[in-house]
């Protein structure tokens, strides 16, 4: 059987889309048909290959953090204001505009007309909605808070997007002096190099190693241009499908964890992860080794996601967390387990977690601008030793050819 995203046409006139299993776009015309819905378009949801190097790049086909705040936020909105659930997966499938989300929401408004749980419904979709997700869902749903809950979730997308954000601001001058400068150089090598190269030759001048190391780039550039557009994609391809590999993706988090001026950040942010998301899961009533479990999904370094993982198994043999924690203070500051026994201790972990939360994501804030701020001039004398490079190794021979003069 295959999956289908399909749209249709009802008697009525009206446009449907969503997801449906045939085996053949007839089998799927009758089974619309069935439902007095006329077939207009269908489309195969081809199955991505698990074995293999996949070509394919993950950011093509994904719903991004911004479009899941805006379906949690709008969810909680409708929900308090007393629309049922049907009705308001309906209405956001209507608003939304990534196809993916849009199938995905349609098949569990689907699902909670046949009986399914919201909670189970999108369990079914581990791909867009995490495990974080749906088990405050499910908290929802068993304690009648659902309003509230949605409400968390909202939140906790809110402070993750805010965080992302600081980072990629801070770095984003950085990154652009860099491709500038790479740009330019590339444009340098492959127009006037080779009118500089044809001068020399004609003089029958005895070039300088670093001049013609220089030139002999700029003409492969020149004859090769494609690979300036084919080697940049299959690297991002080649880097994005290694550190899938469990063995190089524990290489790659503890080299991260090594280098002195990215390692504190890292640090600071898997902090600020763990604690923002340990507060929403305990503030919904999700239990605290169950949390751990959740929490160690959402943490991308190997080294984090192994502490998180050990630490709930020890809180279910008894152990407090924050004993677990103070074993590991290599990776997380002192301030984390100091005021997770505090929490312990008052039996307000969720308040505490949520000030603690705030205060290292403004940390992160911090060391990405001061980062910024040490990267800047660092990139300026690289720019000035490769032009320098440049300009000596093209210079040189000029020089010496009217010193023979």
């Amino acid at each position: 059987m295959n999956k289908y995203f399909y749209t249709a046409k009802s008697l009525e006139g009206k446009t449907e889309t969503g997801v449906l299993s045939a085996k053949d776009t007839r089998q799927l015309a009758q089974e619309l048909k069935s439902r007095d819905l006329i077939l207009i378009n269908a489309q195969l949801d081809k199955p991505k290959s698990r074995v293999g190097f996949s070509m394919s790049l993950p950011f093509l086909s994904r719903v991004s953090l911004t479009e899941k705040m805006m379906f949690a936020r709008n969810l909680q909105v409708m929900v308090a204001a007393g629309l049922p659930l049907s009705k308001s997966l309906f209405i956001l499938s209507e608003q939304t505009k990534n196809l993916k989300l849009k199938a995905a929401i349609i098949d569990i408004q689907d699902k909670i007309n046949k009986g399914y749980s919201f909670s189970a419904a999108m369990e079914s979709h581990s791909d867009i909605f995490s495990e974080l997700f749906y088990n405050m869902v499910k908290v929802g749903e068993e304690s009648g808070t659902m309003e509230n809950v949605l409400k968390n979730i909202s939140l906790q997308f809110e402070r993750e997007h805010e965080l992302r954000s600081k980072i990629q601001n801070a770095m984003a001058y950085p990154v652009i002096v860099v491709l500038a400068m790479v740009g330019i150089g590339i444009l340098m090598l492959v127009t006037v190099v080779p009118q500089i190269s044809d001068t020399f030759k004609d003089l029958g001048m005895e070039l300088p190693f670093t001049t013609k190391l220089i030139i002999n780039i700029g003409l492969f550039l020149a004859k090769n241009w494609y690979l300036m557009v084919v080697v940049p994609i299959f690297l991002v391809v080649a880097i994005a499908n290694i550190s899938k590999i469990p063995k190089w993706k524990i290489l790659f988090d503890t080299i991260l964890l090594k280098i002195p001026v990215v390692s504190p950040i890292i640090k600071q942010t898997n902090a600020a992860t763990t604690i923002r998301t340990l507060s929403s899961l305990i503030d919904a009533g999700v239990p605290i080794a169950k949390s751990l479990e959740i929490v160690a999904d959402t943490l991308s370094n190997h080294h984090f996601k192994q502490v998180m993982i050990e630490a709930s198994q020890s809180v279910r043999r008894g152990e407090n967390l924050s004993v677990v924690l103070e074993k590991h203070q290599n990776l997380y500051p002192s301030t984390v387990f100091q005021m997770t026994r505090v929490g312990e201790e008052t039996g307000e972990t969720s308040k505490i977690f949520s000030k603690l939360a705030d205060y290292f994501e403004e940390e992160v804030g911090t060391a990405t601008q001061n980062l910024a701020s040490v990267v800047e001039p660092l990139l300026m004398l690289i720019v000035g030793a490769t032009i320098g490079f440049f300009a000596i190794s093209m210079i040189q021979p000029m020089y010496s050819m009217l010193e023979g003069i």
